[in-house]
């Protein structure tokens, strides 16, 4: 993980950069697993700058930069509200799939054996690049 001050979101892709959009992501490798469960793939997911102030608050976890593998940070976003809603993000419009829960893969990266349930419900947002557009820091989500 790498933090930028700005990237391209592309329509059905995600983001310009990203390993899933290079296709080197782990997914992209327990996809061709025929056994394998598979979730509603995502272009971009985002969590809540909120929720990892709140894990450390009430769990005394603390996650570093990038360990929580969501691709954006947001403040002052409600994103369990975004499920099912388009928004936009700087000049990109996105719409909301479903809840990315925590998983033990992050749990691992971390190291903390609590962090999977003290981001129960809080661990971001899925979503689908609808429109392609740049996305910086510091831009507005707008719904």
């Amino acid at each position: 993980m790498q933090a930028r001050q700005n990237v391209d979101a592309v329509a059905k892709r995600g983001l310009r950069g990203d390993r899933y959009f290079e296709e080197r992501g782990l997914w992209n490798f327990l996809d061709e697993d025929p056994d394998r469960e598979v979730q509603e793939a995502s272009d971009i997911t985002f969590i809540e700058a909120e929720a990892l102030a709140a894990v450390e608050r009430d769990a005394g976890i603390e996650i570093p930069t990038g360990a929580h593998r969501r691709n954006v940070t947001t403040q002052n976003v409600p994103l369990n509200h975004l499920v099912g809603q388009t928004f936009t993000v700087g000049d990109a419009i996105c719409e909301g799939i479903q809840l990315c829960e925590p998983c033990g893969y992050m749990q691992s990266l971390v190291g903390e054996e609590e962090l999977s349930k003290a981001l129960v419900h809080r661990g971001g947002l899925d979503a689908n690049v609808v429109k392609s557009g740049p996305i910086a820091i510091d831009d507005e989500v707008r719904w």
